[in-house]
């Protein structure tokens, strides 16, 4: 039997190059495509691929929260593979929590994304047990010393609160995360009222002295 892949990614021209490189394979076909998170979590509990390969950012949200959402709702769960241009500590953190079998980057060659494929439509992970144990570390780190208002904000939030601290603004953030302006007014104004600030420069700094504290490092 094939392996059966669903494609989310809002670039069309990164989606058609994955299909072209994947139905190439005799034993893997594409038999679905979203531009969107909202499409992703509509069209891929009808279609129950046995993979999904995920960008992380999106413009209605992030990959890792799309993998968590359909991982918890379609039966059997798809294997998510979280395919991305970025190197970002916290999108691999949400990776991992969200049930993610594979996180790799987009630089990667076309035989690596089929043997990536395969291995996890096959139960395996890509993710190195290094990783793992970091990333437990880190949430049981996380249960002892979190912050209950930090722990409230999903991937997508602390991500646009770390550019917030990095004195960046809602447009040129929009640009950085592929999303509209009034998206990203709309996320600040969420992260702001879950931390309970008032003030973006409040969030920047709470932000900067996380950075700081040695068990966050």
């Amino acid at each position: 039997m094939s392996i059966s892949v669903f494609l989310v990614d809002d670039h069309e021209v990164v989606r058609r190059g994955l299909q072209r490189l994947l139905d190439i394979e005799t034993d893997i076909e594409v038999i679905g495509e979203a531009a969107s998170a909202a499409q992703a979590t509509a069209r891929i509990p009808a279609l129950r691929p046995d993979v999904v390969i995920l960008d992380v950012r999106l413009p209605d949200g992030a990959g890792v929260e799309v993998c968590r959402n359909i991982r918890g709702s379609v039966t059997p769960p798809p294997a998510c593979l979280i395919l991305t241009s970025y190197s970002d500590d916290e999108a691999l953190f949400g990776a991992i929590m969200a049930g993610a079998s594979g996180y790799l980057l987009k630089q990667i060659s076309g035989l690596d994304v089929v043997s990536a494929v395969r291995t996890i439509a096959a139960g395996g992970s890509l993710l190195d047990p290094s990783v793992i144990a970091t990333v437990l570390n880190r949430l049981r780190r996380g249960n002892e010393h979190e912050d209950p208002r930090y722990a409230s904000l999903t991937v997508q939030e602390r991500h646009i609160l770390e550019l917030i601290a990095d004195g960046m603004t809602n447009r040129q953030i929009a640009g950085e995360l592929y999303l509209a302006e009034k998206t990203i007014k709309n996320y600040v104004s969420r992260v702001l009222q879950k931390l309970g600030f008032e003030r973006r420069t409040e969030a920047a700094v709470y932000a900067t002295r996380r950075r700081n504290e040695p068990e966050y490092r």
